[in-house]
């Protein structure tokens, strides 16, 4: 009888099987080096928006969609926006996503929410930070693709982004 010291043929493939699918990972390799992830998209309005919605033209929203948020933010850290879209939530013709974008942010689009015609009704609401005085814009993509926009401008008072 052997000692339990011994290393078997079984255990000695088991053995190399782990140690080959470490190195196949890369459990085995020196570490990588540490770098800083990126915390936003520092970017201007124009480049957000070529970004997202590439060059499809944007339509004038005033009929069908209703932005609700204060003219004046007394703090600009916590600003609540509505958006009502008056549009059928059917099968073949919804909203499929509300973009709120800040123009004066240092990263624009401050939001996305996306629908679906089980929803009902296009409605959606948050608290948004805006970092300066500027035009806010509540942007409806259709499910067919269509774009409409409305914008309305925010004063941010003093101390506006917490600050």
């Amino acid at each position: 009888m052997r000692g339990s010291s011994t290393m078997t043929r079984r255990r000695m493939l088991e053995t190399l099987g782990v140690i080959g699918a470490a190195a196949a990972s890369g459990a085995l390799t020196a570490p990588a080096r540490a770098r800083a992830q990126q915390l936003g998209l520092n970017e201007s309005v124009d480049d957000a928006m070529k970004r997202v919605f590439g060059r499809r033209p944007i339509k004038d929203g005033a009929s069908l969609i209703k932005l609700d948020l204060p003219l004046i933010a007394e703090n600009g850290a916590v600003v609540p926006v509505s958006v009502r879209v008056d549009s059928p939530m059917t099968p073949t013709s919804y909203v499929k996503h509300i973009y709120i974008v800040a123009d004066k942010n240092r990263i624009p689009v401050v939001t996305r929410v996306t629908l679906t015609p089980a929803a009902g009704q296009a409605f959606m609401g948050v608290n948004i930070r805006l970092g300066d005085t500027g035009d806010v814009r509540a942007i409806v993509e259709q499910s067919d693709g269509t774009l409409w926009q409305v914008a309305r401008e925010v004063k941010v008072t003093v101390g506006g982004c917490g600050g």
